[in-house]
């Protein structure tokens, strides 16, 4: 039997497009965010829900990229699975930075996904939140068309992320962390065959 993708799946999808959607882990799978154990994602959430993350790299997973329109940055962690199937989820899409460059006072928008319950908060805009410093530290192979970074950045939020229908907000007032991202070329088209 098919299942209908669930709201949060979709949300996801329209709202931060360029990362896979959430899928279980099969099992054996390996947890964590960064090779390295390093990742870390801390945050200050206040609103309709009062939240302090601490996570560390063992208990959360992570994955980034460019943004689909190539105008910055993604960045996307999921915290602890609990047995019911819910998950807190953050996206950060960051505005105006490149491949390998650091950042300052860089625009960004903020997504919260509470997977399993069909709740959604996002700023829907990049004028929210800022992150006052990014870096880049490149890891794992050095060639090749595919290139992954360790992303180390902070900031905060002026203003509220709210649900879709705009009946609930949450501020993250503040935020820090280490996750990663993932370039690779666009594939080269074949030549054509000489005749």
């Amino acid at each position: 039997m098919v299942r209908p993708a669930s709201l949060c799946t979709l949300l996801l999808v329209a709202l931060a497009p360029g990362l896979p959607a959430a899928a279980p882990a099969p099992a054996g799978a390996r947890h964590g965010c960064l090779a390295s154990g390093d990742g870390y994602l801390r945050a200050v959430l206040r609103g309709a829900l009062n939240l302090d993350l601490d996570w560390h790299d063992a208990e959360l997973e992570c994955e980034g990229g460019p943004r689909p329109d190539g105008t910055g940055l993604r960045v996307s962690f999921a915290g602890p699975a609990h047995g019911d199937g819910h998950r807190l989820r953050i996206v950060f899409g960051v505005e105006s930075v490149h491949e390998g460059s650091p950042g300052h006072d860089l625009p960004t928008n903020l997504t919260v996904i509470f997977e399993g319950e069909e709740r959604l908060f996002a700023t829907r805009g990049d004028d929210h939140c800022t992150v006052d410093e990014l870096r880049q530290e490149r890891v794992g192979a050095l060639g090749g068309p595919r290139r992954s970074w360790r992303i180390v950045a902070r900031g905060f939020c002026i203003a509220p992320a709210s649900t879709l229908n705009s009946d609930a907000r949450i501020l993250m007032s503040r935020f820090d962390f280490a996750g990663t991202a993932t370039f690779e070329d666009a594939p080269r088209e074949a030549s054509p065959a000489p005749h």
